[in-house]
């Protein structure tokens, strides 16, 4: 799990119900963090109210710091449960792309690699 979210509101009461809705579905972005950057990563997740003329609209903000990356998504609806839904697959996507650019994927079960790996001990 994610430990450190910081949830705040502004201009919003952060309710126990909203506040175990956000640390759990933002604790599921995990599975698409490395292992590596895991130990150092922190979250924020800022709930505000915006009163428009057509009505109050909530925004949702999440910002991750992982080494070398700070991802941030923002989205605003009608209900703050769910903007969190759609920050929720933004920051995923973010984070797969992350992952992607972190992790040297290096072929191992090829017959091809097996081949460059003995030749390259060859050498």
């Amino acid at each position: 799990m994610v430990t450190p979210i910081k949830i705040t509101g502004i201009g919003y009461e952060v309710d126990d119900n909203t506040r175990k809705y956000v640390e759990k579905r933002i604790s599921r972005l995990e599975r698409y963090i490395p292992k590596h950057a895991r130990r150092s990563l922190t979250g924020e997740v800022k709930l505000a109210e915006v009163n428009n003329d057509h009505g109050n609209k909530y925004q949702v903000e999440v910002i991750l710091n992982l080494p070398g990356k700070v991802i941030t998504a923002k989205d605003s609806t009608g209900n703050a449960l769910a903007a969190v839904d759609i920050v929720e697959a933004k920051i995923q996507t973010q984070l797969r792309d992350y992952k992607q650019a972190a992790i040297a994927h290096v072929g191992n079960r090829g017959v091809m690699s097996r081949f460059k790996r003995s030749f390259k001990r060859e050498l």
